[in-house]
């Protein structure tokens, strides 16, 4: 019988997942004396790293009680234990491999430690740092990353759209006399995932079709202006359809730069302003270039505004459909001054009131699966939420195309009757932006 593995945690998976420790089955799982050292900088601030490593030191406090160590703790029922382990001496080969004491290399000597002294047992260091697991790997400890919440095979991620060329005239121009098609009549294989969208083509004709699952059967769909803003190709109809659908709560918008998923969103919310109470557009801040935003100047408000920008460049884009002194312009202004449009900050609404809202999480793809899943689990009634990003265009230096909380979102709500998602390909913010985003 195989025995149990040892995996070493850095302080990075914990930030990530602070319930990481119990997804190890049942192996065992050390905690370096040093994450904890790194965990106790963490513990203060209101960014999602700081809620994860307030979590998790609760969940530790919870665990291990009164109790000494000696030797671990149980993590509960088909687990392995949770053992604590304190620091150990640089190896001559780590001190002639890394010169500084900084607490990457105190894992690596821990680690190096548990390799030699149960070499009986595979031991290997999970961490999200790419560079600290060519380190490990050089000095021949195995190291991963931490996979729990990865999409297993990104080429094959949900696309949200299906094509199908050489379909039936007969049944196409059924479908725009009558408005939709039955599951039998349609004829479609492999069977549709709900809130699927279709481009449905014959030689001589073709339409833009939709998979109702309340309704479980092919809807045609025209093009629809959201408060100004045209679609411009099949991928942005099926996106207005779905933001405007009010069966649908959640929505994935995924695509490169310039394919229209913030704008549409705002759009499409304005649109429905007399639906919700709230409209809240927002983003996570990612520092520029590693540095905190509290190097820039000015106060809170004026800080984050050059992270905010973007989307007021959106706002703008929508308003310039509009003369200064029409009804729809004034609307806009308006829900600003109401406080019914809000943009801000993703850690700035935490707290906020979600229901009867329209929330869209724009640069979702910076967002850790467990943050997706505590936005969306605030969701109260009558709230519809959108995360629209580029899954290409990661800027967390712990996420990939993988871990991002996007694709797994887009991953694991597939299927789900009021969930669509959309992968928006063609880009539409100018033909020079298309070019460089091609081939750039």
């Amino acid at each position: 019988m195989q025995k149990a593995k040892v995996f070493v945690i850095d302080t990075n998976v914990i930030l990530h997942d602070h319930e990481c420790i119990y997804h190890f089955n049942d192996n065992d799982v050390v905690l370096p004396i040093t994450v904890l050292e790194e965990l106790d900088r963490f513990k203060r601030g209101n960014d999602q790293i700081n809620f994860q490593a307030r979590q998790f030191v609760r969940i530790l406090d919870e665990i291990v009680g009164n109790d000494l160590f000696n030797g671990g703790i149980s993590l509960g029922t088909d687990k392995g234990k949770l053992i604590i382990e304190t620091g150990k001496p640089f190896s001559d080969k780590l001190k002639e491999s890394f010169r500084e004491d900084i607490p990457d290399h105190r894992i690596l000597a821990i680690t190096e430690f548990l390799r030699d002294k149960y070499k009986e047992r595979k031991v290997v260091l999970v961490t999200k740092d790419v560079n600290l697991r060519m380190k490990a790997k050089s000095l021949h400890i195995e190291s991963e990353d931490y996979r729990n919440d990865k999409v297993q095979d990104i080429n094959v991620l949900h696309q949200g759209i299906r094509e199908i060329k050489g379909y039936s005239d007969t049944l196409i121009a059924k479908l725009y006399e009558d408005n939709f098609l039955s599951l039998e009549e349609a004829g479609i294989s492999p069977a549709p995932f709900a809130n699927e969208f279709f481009i449905l083509k014959s030689a001589k004709s073709s339409v833009l079709a939709h998979y109702s699952p309340f309704r479980q059967r092919y809807e045609r769909i025209d093009k629809k202006v959201a408060y100004g803003i045209k679609p411009r190709n099949a991928e942005q109809t099926f996106s207005i359809n779905a933001l405007l659908d009010p069966e649908i709560k959640l929505v994935s918008l995924t695509g490169k730069a310039g394919t229209g998923k913030t704008l549409l969103a705002l759009a499409a919310a304005i649109a429905q302003h007399s639906t919700y109470e709230q409209i809240m557009l927002a983003r996570p801040i990612v520092a520029l270039s590693n540095r905190d935003i509290g190097f820039l100047p000015g106060d809170a408000e004026e800080k984050v505004l050059p992270y905010m920008q973007p989307l007021f460049d959106n706002l703008a884009v929508i308003k310039r459909c509009f003369a200064h002194n029409s009804a729809e312009y004034k609307q806009i202004e308006d829900l600003k001054k109401d406080e019914r449009l809000v943009i801000s900050p993703l850690a700035f609404i935490r707290g906020r009131s979600l229901s009867n809202c329209f929330f869209i999480i724009d640069e979702a793809q910076n967002l850790t699966p467990h943050e997706v899943k505590t936005i969306i689990t605030r969701a109260g009634e009558g709230t519809k939420m959108i995360f629209a990003g580029d899954i290409q265009q990661i800027d967390s230096p712990y996420l990939d195309m993988q871990s991002n909380g996007l694709a797994y979102l887009t991953d694991r709500m597939k299927g789900q009757d009021i969930f669509a998602h959309i992968n928006l390909v063609k880009g539409e913010r100018s033909y020079l932006a298309e070019l460089a985003s091609n081939l750039l």
